[in-house]
């Protein structure tokens, strides 16, 4: 049948394309951008990409997990669950949680104990016992600092910061003792000092 209304309109080529265009668009709704310039791949940063961690980051262990074999780095760490085997952070902090179970050799620049931890520490600034620790092993540290409620029972030696000497090196040592508040310190003769 013949159609007046499209007898009127002058087909070009032009037009036709346009028409076809918009008849894609229709069918496709993805708008296709032919003079949109692309963005270097080098300033496009991908969305699942995780930021670098500073080097004082801190991992955690949680409530729940338990984690065995040797643990080593830089970063500080958090326990709140159950560790064994042998943890070396000389450059950084362990912290055991109120629920931190730990049977394990530490080996950090800091340690605090809220928790249960049994095992030879060596602190290289400080050791601190909170008031609900457990603590059995032996302690080589320059500073301690023993909340009341603490329990403590191991061999001690206390260093001058920067001494490397090892306890295992040493003879002597003097022995704490620290249980429900205050701490008794007898040198390895058994005097009070």
């Amino acid at each position: 049948m013949w159609n007046k209304s499209a007898e009127g309109k002058a087909s070009s080529p032009a037009s036709d394309a346009t028409g076809q265009a918009a008849a894609n668009q229709k069918a496709n709704p993805v708008p296709s951008q032919p003079n949109a310039s692309p963005v270097p791949a080098s300033t496009e940063q991908p969305k699942y990409a995780a930021p670098a961690a500073p080097p004082s980051a801190s991992s955690t262990i949680s409530a729940g997990l338990k984690v065995s074999g040797e643990f080593s780095g830089n970063s500080d760490l958090y326990i709140d669950g159950e560790a064994l085997g042998k943890i070396r952070l000389a450059s950084s902090r362990v912290t055991i949680g109120p629920n931190g179970r730990v049977q394990a050799d530490i080996e950090a620049r800091e340690i605090v104990i809220e928790g249960s931890v049994n095992g030879n520490l060596k602190a290289g600034e400080r050791l601190q016992l909170g008031a609900q620790s457990r603590m059995q092993g032996s302690v080589v540290t320059p500073r301690i600092a023993i909340e009341d409620g603490a329990r403590l029972s191991a061999k001690v030696e206390m260093l001058r910061a920067g001494d490397s000497r090892s306890a295992a090196s040493t003879a002597g040592g003097s022995a704490a003792t620290a249980e429900s508040g205050g701490a008794k310190v007898m040198s390895a003769s058994g005097k009070e000092e």
